[in-house]
């Protein structure tokens, strides 16, 4: 397939890290993925507050995270959120996937993006709970501030690494990362930097927000449980999402920076677009045309018709209304050719990430790509005939992928795409 004729620089992946609910690493998590794995499981009780009384009480946590492991990257990372310590593992990982060496000399046009739905929420529940026990407003940690802005990860990634280009933080709920990957392709398309390090991060299992979710009647109840079996996109019993946490990061190049350096690529970046459905600030627009929308552009702005497209690594949260909006979408824009993708669904693994799930569905589209391997969706037992699509399956397969597809819809009807692509030099 030929390179589009726009005449920007071509964006391609050198790098690729994840901490996830089914392996951190990855290689620990592409195999947890391939072979269906649920990262599902009852959540302990948080401190001083019965988890009975919670309507759901399962999530997708990360399991035997460490942040001493990635000390030598950044003094101190014992003292930051949660989801900034999952940021910078994650970024570690992706920087040393990629062998990118940001010196002196090239600093300036190496950037940070990242995608945060919720940011410093462990922080900021800690501290509000003891201000409110001790009422000495002085004792409040004086790192509160800095480490609850939804740009502190950005910072410190930033920092770590000596990365003085572009710096930015994308927050539009759940597509939050697929935003920062489309903006990070746009920033070296146009020469504002010629390589992107793009993050996306959550961790808000905490008690306000798992709270605020419940009583919002978005989470999953009916497998408290059976907990592996609750997170079920497309099926007839999904009854909401599971929260998840975690972090992905991809490192973007552009073509001539990569090749200079001879860089493993995974994939291209190819195309972009969001858009906002000014509906409602939860539920999408039930016809699916603004999502169809978001497709068709980001799929026009990479030159690629519709019925090139091979893979869709869906948004699919599992939420009654979401899923069918989405395979809605999808029929409008593909028709026929809807019954021919090949489609998966993460979150059927992890649960829903927030503002990490696009950048963990970028690094799902590379490797898929490259592999050839498309992992299952798990749960997928009763199909939704709303919902049913010849490509969704509870197995995994194998198959020729030239352009993959991922999608993310965040509260407030925003929308995101990314088309990725087999690299081609």
């Amino acid at each position: 397939m030929a390179p589009m004729a726009h005449g920007y620089e071509r964006v391609v992946v050198s790098g690729l890290g994840v901490v996830s609910p089914i392996g951190i690493g990855v290689e620990n998590f592409w195999r947890a993925a391939r072979d269906g794995r649920s990262g599902i499981e009852d959540i302990p009780a948080f401190a001083g507050l019965p988890l009975a009384d919670y309507r759901c009480r399962i999530a997708g946590r990360v399991p035997d995270f460490d942040p001493s492991r990635y000390a030598a990257a950044y003094a101190g990372i014992e003292r930051l959120d949660r989801y900034a310590q999952f940021g910078l593992a994650a970024s570690t990982e992706a920087v040393r996937d990629a062998g990118l060496a940001v010196t002196p000399d090239n600093s300036h046009r190496v950037g940070v993006m990242v995608g945060a739905g919720m940011g410093g929420m462990l922080i900021g529940e800690r501290e509000f709970d003891r201000l409110y026990r001790t009422l000495k407003p002085h004792r409040v940690h004086p790192g509160f501030i800095p480490g609850i802005t939804l740009n502190s990860a950005s910072g410190v990634i930033a920092i770590a690494l000596g990365a003085r280009g572009p710096n930015l933080t994308t927050s539009t709920a759940c597509s939050s990362s697929a935003h920062a990957l489309g903006q990070a392709m746009w920033a070296i398309r146009t020469g504002q930097a010629e390589a992107v390090v793009t993050v996306g991060a959550d961790a808000s299992i905490t008690p306000l927000v798992f709270a605020g979710f419940g009583t919002l009647r978005t989470l999953s109840t009916r497998f408290n449980d059976e907990p592996q079996r609750a997170s079920r996109p497309f099926d007839q019993l999904r009854d909401g999402f599971v929260m998840g946490e975690g972090a992905a990061a991809l490192v973007l190049e552009s073509q001539t920076a990569a090749r200079r350096r001879g860089a493993r690529i995974y994939a291209e970046v190819a195309g972009y677009s969001g858009v906002g459905e000014a509906h409602h600030m939860v539920i999408p627009r039930e016809d699916g045309t603004e999502v169809a929308r978001t497709i068709s552009l980001a799929l026009a702005d990479a030159g690629i018709p519709p019925a090139a497209v091979d893979y869709v690594n869906a948004h699919a949260t599992s939420t009654t209304i979401g899923d069918v909006v989405e395979v809605r979408a999808l029929r409008r824009v593909f028709g026929t050719h809807a019954d021919r993708l090949l489609i998966s669904a993460t979150k059927s693994m992890i649960g829903h990430t927030l503002g990490a799930a696009g950048a963990i569905a970028g690094v799902v589209c590379a490797l898929t790509l490259e592999t050839g391997e498309v992992h299952p969706t798990i749960n997928y037992e009763q199909p939704d005939p709303e919902c049913r699509l010849a490509g969704i399956s509870a197995a995994p397969c194998r198959a020729d992928i030239d352009v993959a597809l991922l999608n993310a819809f965040g509260f407030g009807g925003s929308n995101a795409v990314v088309v990725l692509r087999t690299y081609e030099g």
